[in-house]
Parts: structure tokens; C-alpha cells; sequence
């Protein structure tokens, strides 16, 4: 080939390289397509990103008390305090019969755990102005969706229920010692609980209040120190056990005294052992049932970890009666198996089409190379959100259905112009070392627009920020 044909041509250094050193580009196209697949199968799963909601709720009952109390007492000495609070972006109140709610909405970039903290610290100021006789002290809690139940196991027989407890909590033992299980919270199981029955009229004859008896047990159902006893040179700590252990115990409690007669709690009230009473009921096919709520660690992968908990019940399941049953509830997998199912699909349908396009207009040997390019990028893009933590969700696999038509774009750019030098009669080595470095810089400058029309996505603000954020990554 003549040399003066060569001259004024571009070289772009990274083509040029490419082309000098194909084997390492051989061998790192193959680390590629290996780490990609291997990033793929052990990212985490999800059916939607986990995003922090930066909302803190403040819960307070107050019962016998109108909507209008409720307002004046409760809600607006917190408020109050609440209105000094740096980073707040909302906060909303609601006033009912007997309860008060408190909604803080904090700024995106707030962290929770501190807000929690800010908040927890304002309703403590605030507690002076409120009533004495609450029922119970304000509740200060966040949600965080990574909480959530991702399954739910229900165990079921015609047991009682401390029986059913007993099987329900080989299960919950079973699934907590999962790496991938955060917590397993059980519903439907009854509470123990010590009744004290007290007779208005002989507690008023014998002048008792109800402050006397509260005051008794709480000073008696005590386990203290003693203090260290020396012994042979050795130091022993003491504990004195003063906690009910029986309900007798508890009846044989002083709750005042007159003179030299002692008035027992048994000559005033009467005491049972049972359970607290239900707020609700829940059967299945007519049968008691116990419900396990399996919340799993923040940032593993769901699909795998519903897999071991399914697998472990099942293990556990032989060695329960016969006429226990165990089912799962509210599997969050299937959802999200689908939906990554059928957008995985698109992304391959997608390929396929693209390459059946450009085998029609392009010829088999172009396809082939720019059909090439388009898994290879993605399973680096892969790679890179693997990486950086990024969990495989809707949002990231719309984005790579989204970027599959701009890969194709400069993939075909690229391809027809060093053609284009192998038609001209240039051998294919330097074809491709022109034909790319002609190309190089309008296709990086194009890339470039592009990428510049998605970047304000990831400094969206607020919640929908937290999501799209993704698109442009």
C-alpha cells in the first residue's frame, strides 16, 4: 500500500492499542464476559431499591380525653419542640379520640438514625409540659423499608396456643441462624400476662387505694445486688431475688398495714395467671395459627435468601407432628422473580431484534461484531454496579434496556467506517486502527450530549431522586 495514502490520517491512542495488542484485549474481553456473569448471579436482587424514608412518626394515646384535648394537651407541646428541629422539611399532626400522631418528614439527605435521635431528644423536652397521667410515654419510631417482611411462615394445628408456640419457635430458631435473615417477628401467639383482680368494696372498707397496691408490687418484684462477699480470698456477688414467681407469692403481698394488722393483696383482690387479652384472632382452613415475619439483612439478595428460608422450614417441618402444617404467606419473590424475569427477557429480545436489524441492513460479519459489543458492555456495567453495591432492581435493568440503543448506535458507526477503509483497500489491521480513530472523538463527544441529558437525574432531590439516581449510573 502506498505510504503517502496514509498521510493526514487520525491514530486515537486507545484504538490504535486495541489493535497493536490484541491478545490482551482478547484475554480481557474474556475477564469481562467471566467476572460480568459471575457479578450477575451474585448480585442481590430486588424488586425495588432500597431507599431510606427520611419520616419519623411520633405516636401518643391518651385515653378519655376528646380530639380537642388530645390537640391542646399532647400535640402542640411537642409540636412545639419539634419546630426547632434543623432539616425538616414537613411535619403533620393528627388528633383523635384518645390518640395523637405526629407525622416529621425530614430532607432526603438527612440520616434517619440521627433524626430518630434529634426527634427522640425533642420529645424529651417536651414531656414536661405534658399531663402526668399518661397511659404510657410517647412512642418515637421510623420505618425503613428494608424492614419489611420479605415472607411470611404460618405454623397451624388444633393445638393450644403455648403448645403451638412451642413448634412455631422451632421454626423461628431454624430461620434466625440464615445469614441472610435479619429478625423473624412472631404474630399470634399469646402473651402471659399476671391478673389482679381487685374487689372495689373491700378495698374501700379496708381504705386501700389503688396507688397502695401498685406501690407494693413494684417495690417487692425486685432482684437487686447485695453487694460482694469475701471468701477465702475470692470475691462473690451477691443478688437478692425478690421477683413473683407463682401468683400465691403475689397474694401473699402486704400491701398496708393498720396498727399490727398487715392487709394481705389476697384479702382485697384475686389473682390469676393467664394470658393478655387479644386484639385478634387469626385461623387458617379453621385452625389456630401462629404467623413468623422474616425480615432479611440490609442489602442481601432476596431471591436467595427466600430460597434458604423455604429450604430450612422444610428441614424443620419433618420433625414437627404430622398434624402440624407450614405454609408461607406474602412471598415477596414471586413478584420480583417475575418482573426481573420478564425484563431480563426484554433485554435479550432486545439483542436479538437489534442484531436481526443490522444482519439485514449490514451483512453477517458487521452484525456479529456490533451484536458482540452489546452483552459485553452491559456485563461490564454489570460489573461496575456490582462493585459499588448497587442491587439488581427494576429501575437498573430498565436503564440497561434503555442503553441498549445507544450501544448499537456508536457500535455501528464504528463498524461501517473501518469497512468503509477495507472497501478502499486498506488491510484489516490498519482499517480498524483508522477506521475507529476517524470516528473516536465525535462518538465520545455524542456519548457525552447524552450522558449530560441524563446527569441531572442523579441530583434529583427528594424520594424520586433516591430511585432515579440509577438511570444516569
Amino acid at each position: 500500500m502506498n505510504p503517502q495514502k496514509n498521510k493526514g490520517l487520525r491514530r486515537f491512542f486507545l484504538s490504535t492499542f486495541a489493535v497493536d495488542n490484541a491478545t490482551s484485549i482478547f484475554i480481557l474481553t474474556a475477564m469481562i464476559l467471566i467476572f460480568g456473569v459471575q457479578s450477575y448471579k451474585s448480585m442481590p436482587k430486588e424488586r425495588f431499591p432500597e431507599v431510606t424514608w427520611p419520616t419519623v412518626y411520633i405516636n401518643t394515646p391518651y385515653f378519655g380525653n376528646s380530639a380537642a384535648d388530645i390537640e391542646n394537651l399532647i400535640t402542640r407541646p411537642i409540636e412545639k419542640e419539634l419546630q426547632s428541629l434543623s432539616g425538616v422539611k414537613n411535619i403533620r399532626s393528627t388528633s383523635i379520640q384518645d390518640y395523637s400522631v405526629i407525622t416529621v418528614e425530614f430532607e432526603a439527605d438527612e440520616d434517619l438514625d440521627d433524626a430518630v435521635r434529634r426527634v427522640k431528644d425533642a420529645v424529651d423536652l417536651a414531656k414536661r409540659e405534658l399531663p402526668n397521667d399518661l397511659d404510657q410515654d410517647p412512642t418515637v419510631l421510623d420505618i425503613d423499608f428494608s424492614e419489611i417482611p420479605i415472607i411470611t411462615v404460618n405454623v397451624s394445628g388444633n393445638y393450644p396456643n403455648p403448645q403451638l408456640k412451642k413448634y412455631a419457635e422451632r421454626v423461628q430458631d431454624a430461620i434466625e441462624d440464615i445469614p441472610q435473615v435479619n429478625e423473624v417477628e412472631m404474630r399470634g401467639d399469646l402473651e402471659r400476662e399476671v391478673k389482679v383482680d381487685v374487689d372495689l368494696l373491700k378495698m374501700e372498707a379496708r381504705r386501700v387505694s389503688f396507688h397502695d397496691i401498685q406501690n407494693a408490687i413494684a417495690n417487692e418484684n425486685l432482684t437487686m445486688s447485695g453487694g460482694e462477699l469475701l471468701t477465702n480470698d475470692f470475691r462473690r456477688a451477691i443478688r437478692v431475688k425478690g421477683e413473683f414467681e407463682t401468683p400465691e407469692e403475689l397474694e401473699n403481698l402486704i400491701v398496708k398495714s393498720e396498727g399490727q394488722n398487715p392487709i394481705y393483696l389476697r384479702d382485697i383482690a384475686k389473682v390469676t395467671y393467664g394470658f393478655k387479652e387479644r386484639t385478634s384472632i387469626a385461623r387458617m382452613d379453621q385452625k389456630p395459627v401462629i404467623s413468623l415475619d422474616v425480615i432479611k439483612r440490609k442489602g442481601e439478595n432476596l431471591l436467595y435468601t427466600i430460597d434458604r428460608v423455604r429450604e430450612v422450614v422444610r428441614e424443620v417441618e419433618r420433625t414437627l407432628p404430622a398434624d402440624i402444617e407450614v405454609s408461607f404467606f406474602n412471598d415477596q419473590s414471586i413478584h420480583t422473580r417475575n418482573e426481573v424475569t420478564n425484563l431480563e427477557n426484554s433485554i435479550i429480545s432486545g439483542v436479538i431484534l437489534v442484531v436481526l436489524v443490522l444482519l439485514f441492513f449490514l451483512g453477517l460479519r458487521n452484525a456479529s461484531f456490533v451484536g458482540l459489543a452489546i452483552p459485553l458492555s452491559m456485563l461490564m456495567g454489570i460489573m461496575i454496579l456490582h462493585m459499588t453495591g448497587t442491587t439488581m432492581n427494576i429501575v437498573v435493568l430498565f436503564s440497561l434496556i434503555l442503553a441498549l440503543g445507544l450501544l448499537v448506535d456508536n457500535a455501528i458507526v464504528v463498524v461501517e467506517n473501518i469497512y468503509r477503509y477495507m472497501q478502499e483497500g486498506y488491510p484489516p489491521m490498519e482499517a480498524a486502527k483508522y477506521g475507529a480513530s476517524e470516528v473516536a472523538l465525535p462518538i465520545i463527544a455524542s456519548t457525552a450530549t447524552t450522558l449530560a441529558a441524563f446527569l441531572p437525574l442523579a441530583f434529583w432531590p427528594g424520594i424520586m431522586g433516591e430511585f432515579m439516581k440509577y438511570m444516569p449510573i
